[in-house]
């Protein structure tokens, strides 16, 4: 059945059929071929039990969030305001794209939203300043990987509601790996520029009465993010209740910047009923995969096989962040999340890790799978946003970023405290 599976899934990826479509046609072939039930009748019953929760209705309030942003031009804002602090690091305006990804991920929740919010306003001053594409694209890529780590992130939604774990830690949880990664993207980047000054163009400096002004432009964001969190860790709202807070405060910002429009609200509920659609049918196509496969025996064959093994936890923890980088390379990230965390997870808590630091590790290795072929969304969408040049580019630019998330989870691995610490102190 695991070979069923495995080959079903990648066959039906590479016709191109939307992965929720996947899903749902791998979930009926395992009802056909290996359930004695016939498990398709409660279908009806699955998809309104996975899809009746207080929890999910935080994805369209925070993705319409990020919508807003863009499309109001607060987010060009933002760009240009941290051009001025950080484009005198060699490397120069490589910089800009990883700070404004990482303010950006503070708001949005979410990875590919983050990538195409970067990349529809960077590029065009890449092309205009001369800059390497495959640095300053690949740039892009990673730094967007940031939205579904710092908080809030959908992803962690997604995590929480279905491994039943507290929003707020993981969003705690996530926050010091997030800003350590962004950190150590910045530092990738000087080292490598430092070595191949060319890779990264001019270095631009600004007069300090300059850089104080574009503070200003950096306020609104801030603000939004203390918004949010702040009323969750206060106790003054559920995370819902927060991303609900959080889209006011987005009207709100770009009300203030004159941004708001009819075109521009029409446009902002469009994209996010596009994005809320994939995410709803991606997460209710894999709980009626999860059921069938469940219902079929598949997770007793999975936990006998690795139990089999008779690993250490060390190197059972191991063995799963290999299944997650291999499988990464083909299963959009968040179909990968959703078909193996009622698997994975149980078994990690029975080697007595915390359900919390998984899942901080999980987003780290699928961050790796959104920026690696054949499958990384993050790639596809900053390409689109090129003028020319080939995905190539964009795979290679991305290659260091993708060996700083290994050291990462690693690091990760030998210092859980790294991810437990806020969780534990607050």
């Amino acid at each position: 059945m695991i070979v069923y599976v495995s080959v079903g899934l990648l066959a039906l990826l590479s016709l191109s059929i939307p992965v929720g479509i996947v899903l749902f046609l791998l979930g009926i072939g395992i009802d056909t071929f290996f359930s004695p039930f016939p498990l398709i009748r409660g279908l009806g019953n699955l998809v309104w039990s996975s899809s009746n929760s207080a929890t999910l209705i935080a994805i369209p309030f925070f993705v319409l969030l990020g919508e807003i942003l863009v499309r109001s031009g607060v987010a060009a804002r933002t760009y240009s305001a941290l051009d001025r602090w950080v484009s005198w690091l060699p490397g120069g305006l490589v910089h800009a794209n990883i700070a404004t990804a990482t303010m950006f991920s503070a708001t949005s929740g979410s990875s590919v939203a983050t990538a195409a919010t970067v990349a529809t306003v960077a590029m065009p001053q890449a092309e205009r300043l001369g800059y390497d594409p495959k640095l300053f694209s690949g740039a892009i890529a990673a730094g967007g990987t940031l939205g579904i780590m710092i908080p809030p992130s959908i992803n962690l939604i997604v995590y929480g509601f279905l491994t039943q774990s507290s929003i707020p830690q993981l969003f705690l949880a996530g926050l010091i790996p997030g800003i350590a990664l962004a950190l150590c993207f910045g530092l990738i980047t000087v080292l490598i520029c430092l070595v191949r000054p060319e890779l990264g163009g001019d270095r631009r400096f600004f007069p300090f009465a300059v850089m104080l002004r574009a503070l200003l432009d950096l306020i609104p964001i801030l603000l939004l993010f203390a918004m949010i969190i702040g009323t969750i860790y206060n106790g003054w709202a559920t995370p819902t209740e927060a991303a609900a807070v959080g889209v006011a405060g987005a009207l709100a910002i770009a009300a203030a910047f004159g941004g708001v429009s009819l075109k521009m609200l029409e446009q902002s509920l469009l994209g996010t009923i596009k994005i809320t659609s994939m995410i709803m049918l991606v997460v209710i196509g894999a709980s009626f995969l999860n059921f069938t496969l469940a219902s079929a025996g598949l997770g007793n064959e999975l936990r006998q096989f690795l139990e089999g093994l008779g690993l250490s936890p060390l190197s059972f923890i191991l063995v799963v962040v290999l299944i997650y980088v291999v499988l990464g390379f083909f299963i959009e990230t968040l179909s990968l999340m959703v078909v193996t965390i009622p698997i994975i997870v149980p078994l990690v808590v029975e080697m007595g890790y915390d359900p919390i630091w998984f899942g901080i590790l999980m987003i780290v290795l699928i961050e790796m799978a959104l920026i690696t072929p054949p499958v990384g969304l993050n790639l596809y969408v900053v390409q689109g946003a090129r003028k020319d040049g080939t995905m190539a580019e964009v795979m290679l630019g991305a290659l260091p970023y993708v060996l700083v998330m290994l050291v990462m989870a690693m690091a990760l691995i030998a210092f859980p405290q790294i991810a437990l610490f806020l969780p534990g102190a607050l």
